[in-house]
């Protein structure tokens, strides 16, 4: 999956977040290092989601995205 992600320079590095994921960031000393610690979080982020919702009634929908 693509996620679109923000970043942010700071005195330290970058600051990277996103959007569509309400409180998933990370950061780095380089972009590089950001956008390879957000697939991380990311991934931690998803694997939290699952599993605080693994007992509850779900279901699918698809978007078409324009």
């Amino acid at each position: 999956m693509r996620y679109k992600v923000n970043l942010k320079k700071t005195e330290e590095g970058y600051s990277i977040w996103v959007p569509g994921l309400p409180g998933c960031w990370s950061q780095g000393k380089t972009e590089a290092e950001a956008l390879e610690n957000i697939k991380d979080a990311i991934q931690l982020y998803l694997e939290t989601v699952e599993e605080l919702t693994k007992d509850k009634e779900s279901r699918y929908v698809e978007v078409a995205h324009a």
